[in-house]
């Protein structure tokens, strides 16, 4: 039970009750979307591969140069709820920017299993590096579920796709890098993970060695999010920096696990801003 709690993020923030809150993250992000299609110039559902979930929503960045950096996120939902339609929401103070916004579909539980899941967030960087050839340099940018996701990027061995992505940085935000705790809670229902393929899928067993030319990698945590994420994000972050990662770790006060990616839609907020 008390597993179980912490891995429930909808328990810890002190905003609203945790029946309300899964609802009204849903209504901000959603909203926040239907702002960002409205103002932009988009390309929505792009196909990076044949699964009905491989697809991508590209928001272009207000006066694109010749070369743009591209902004890749990977909503959160616990492997089993949102999608990319809600995941637009970031994408107005960073267009504004000369930044494109790149938000991506993935099969989530229990149609996709967890191999599938990293797989295909793999398969959409090389699909963004063989089909848009000026973006230059790819930021990650993961929440919560897909925080977990983008890590997992970090330790691809990219020789099977002979293509590289130019990671620049990823921002991974209240996330978690060990899978095994939650294979004895609610959360693996859905997902239906053996030991194996949570160990085979935690970043936290596969942190390869910094390249030279490695990225820069934020690690963000909210202010109330449970004891076991914050944990779970400050013993990444020492893991990575052990192998010789550049690291830096964000402690974000007065947020929750939900509040402290919603706010991405402000122009102000300290991690707009970074």
């Amino acid at each position: 039970q008390e597993l179980e709690d912490h891995y429930s993020p909808s328990r810890w923030s002190p905003r609203l009750d945790r029946d309300t809150i899964i609802d009204a993250h849903l209504a901000v992000t959603a909203a926040g979307t239907e702002r960002a299609r409205a103002s932009g110039q988009t390309l929505l559902h792009v196909p990076y591969g044949d699964g009905d979930g491989e697809r991508l929503d590209i928001y272009f960045p207000t006066d694109p140069s010749e070369t743009f950096p591209a902004l890749v996120y990977i909503h959160g939902g616990y492997w089993q709820c949102l999608s990319k339609d809600d995941s637009g929401f970031a994408a107005p103070p960073l267009v504004s920017q000369g930044v494109a916004v790149v938000a991506v579909g993935y099969d989530i539980a229990p149609k996709g299993h967890m191999d599938t899941m990293v797989l295909q967030v793999r398969r959409s960087l090389v699909f963004l590096v063989e089909h848009y050839p000026r973006i230059r340099g790819i930021y990650l940018c993961g929440h919560s579920a897909g925080a977990h996701l983008a890590a997992m990027v970090l330790s691809t061995d990219w020789t099977e796709f002979q293509v590289v992505p130019d990671i620049k940085g990823a921002v991974l935000v209240s996330g978690l890098y060990d899978l095994e705790p939650i294979l004895h809670t609610y959360v693996n229902d859905a997902l239906n993970m053996s030991r194996e393929v949570a160990q085979r899928n935690s970043p936290m067993r596969h942190v390869t060695p910094a390249m030279p030319a490695a990225c820069e990698v934020l690690v963000a945590v909210a202010q109330h999010d449970s004891p076991e994420f914050r944990r779970q994000s400050q013993e990444y972050s020492q893991a990575l920096r052990a192998a010789g990662w550049s690291v830096s770790v964000l402690d974000l006060a007065g947020v929750d696990h939900f509040d402290v990616i919603e706010r991405l839609s402000e122009d102000s907020y300290v991690l707009t801003q970074v």
